[in-house]
């Protein structure tokens, strides 16, 4: 378990290795999680512990929103003044969210169908 958490934690720093030394405006856990899901994709030897490790992480996620929570409550008097273009904001990118996620299931849909075709023909072939 202590394996994996180190996996976790190197993807990370190396996330954030990479775009402070490229000054990206991306975070650096998110490059990290495109780098650890990279090599769950290129089926790279990871340690076991890493899923472990994960559900756990994931059984407490609530717990991540408390920072959050307490940054909107030290900054009520900047959510009350541009409160509507913070609402704008959300509307907008809840919509795009929605449409991109539509798209992206259609096209693994029809992928997926096209490659459960092409198997139940294959099978049926002598």
């Amino acid at each position: 378990m202590l394996y994996g958490f180190a996996t976790l934690l190197g993807c990370q720093l190396v996330g954030e290795a990479f775009v402070r030394a490229l000054a990206l405006p991306i975070p650096g856990p998110v490059i990290g999680m495109t780098l650890l899901a990279s090599l769950m994709l290129a089926r790279a030897p990871l340690p076991a512990g890493v899923g472990e490790v994960g559900d756990g992480l994931l059984k407490h996620l609530s717990l991540l929103f408390v920072p959050a929570g307490v940054g909107i409550v030290q900054q009520l008097g900047r959510v009350g003044s541009e409160g509507l273009r913070i609402l704008l904001v959300v509307l907008v990118s809840t919509a795009v969210t929605l449409v991109v996620t539509a798209v992206v299931f259609a096209g693994v849909a029809r992928l997926m169908g096209v490659a459960a075709t092409e198997q139940a023909t294959r099978e049926g072939e002598p």
